[in-house]
């Protein structure tokens, strides 16, 4: 991923989460239950007998994602943990019970069970949330890829609350703590948790593909705009900054983690600019379409930086179903304003729902493009 580096203005964001640091969501597994490795190998000790499942059946699952293995195995005391809408409305759906805000800090439970992501300070924050949840004499356990510094995870964790077992199944390193007493390093664990806090910083890490749309947004944009894919909120902070008949702001964001830095980012963008103008956000799966229960809007513009790969692959049909979602909520005489990598094929299918599409700009690997004259 590359940075811009040219835009400096004040902004709140989550340190340790580069994907919403450039609204760009790189997604672990949008479709979690279809060949989830590290799901399948993180009970893998619980069927070899290295580890047994607590006497009270409560458990605690940190970045739970829906699978074959976890419905097989959760029972009703477990309560399951996850900010990105599509993965918290999988567990839903399987009837499993979800937590999407803040925990308790006083919940404790005697076992936690972790998937880490693959950005370390993220990975480290939430390896203290769940020492932070286990309850004396509990255990962490997490898998991680070998692909997506497994290692690594590991030597973390024993550096945070001691030695530690491990396994390797599945091309995936699974690894738990001793009972925890006294071993925590309780200086460490303070300092990690904090890596997963909102700060003030600048608008020094917006991802390329950001920076170009919103250069070459015209300051003529006007009316009810939608943000799709709105990370912490840097394109709706720019059009704020340099639209100013823009008069109301809606993001919509997948990952419930960007909405605070979001709240926050556009607060102090509506009072820089110093008028009326008003925002809402909603944690909404944009790939399901903008229809909000008792909201239908429709919206004079529309602006999007869509998610587009899955690890290392692309998802073009995310893409497309951003086109789709945005041209369902348009008004007839609304514009869609994208962004993309140059290579992505999403040109028929643009065309295919607006009758005008002009590509404004292509650099550095990506293209600007204006859709206009929504096609039913």
């Amino acid at each position: 991923m590359r940075w811009a580096s040219s835009y400096r203005c004040g902004c709140v964001k989550w340190p340790g989460f580069p994907q919403l640091e450039g609204q760009r969501v790189t997604i672990a597994a949008f479709s979690a239950a279809a060949g989830d490795v590290a799901l399948e190998a993180l009970f893998v000790p619980f069927m070899t007998g290295a580890l047994s499942l607590p006497a009270d059946k409560r458990v605690l699952f940190l970045r739970a994602r829906d699978g074959f293995r976890l419905r097989e195995m959760a029972q009703a005391g477990w309560l399951c943990e996850q900010s990105f809408k599509p993965f918290a409305d999988a567990l839903a759906h399987a009837g499993l019970r979800v937590q999407q805000g803040d925990l308790d800090d006083a919940e404790r439970y005697p076992l936690v069970l972790v998937l880490p992501p693959r950005q370390r300070d993220e990975a480290r924050a939430l390896f203290a949330r769940a020492v932070k949840h286990a309850a004396p004499g509990g255990v962490v356990l997490a898998s991680m890829p070998n692909t997506e510094g497994a290692k690594s995870g590991e030597a973390d964790l024993s550096r945070l609350a001691g030695p530690v077992g491990h396994l390797s199944k599945h091309k995936c390193r699974v690894f738990w703590t001793q009972p925890l007493a006294d071993g925590v390093d309780a200086l460490l664990q303070q300092e990690w948790l904090a890596l997963d806090s909102p700060r003030e910083n600048a608008w020094d890490r917006v991802d390329t593909a950001s920076a170009l749309l919103a250069a070459h947004l015209p300051a003529n944009l006007r009316g009810c705009v939608a943000d799709l894919g709105a990370g912490y909120g840097y394109l709706s902070a720019q059009l704020l900054a340099h639209c100013p008949q823009v008069s109301s702001i809606d993001l919509y964001e997948a990952e419930a983690r960007a909405l605070t830095p979001a709240r926050i980012n556009l607060t102090r963008a509506i009072t820089e600019r110093g008028d009326h103008a008003v925002f809402s956000l909603h944690w909404h799966d944009v790939a399901g379409g903008l229809s909000l229960p008792g909201q239908p809007k429709r919206y004079d513009v529309i602006v999007s930086n869509p998610p587009f790969h899955q690890g290392r692959a692309d998802l073009p049909d995310l893409g497309r179903a951003f086109i789709h979602a945005a041209a369902d909520a348009l008004r007839p005489d609304g514009c869609f304003w994208l962004v993309a990598n140059r290579h992505l094929p999403y040109e028929a299918t643009l065309s295919a729902r607006f009758s005008q599409v002009h590509t404004v700009a292509i650099e550095e690997g990506f293209k600007v493009i204006e859709a206009s004259g929504v096609r039913a």
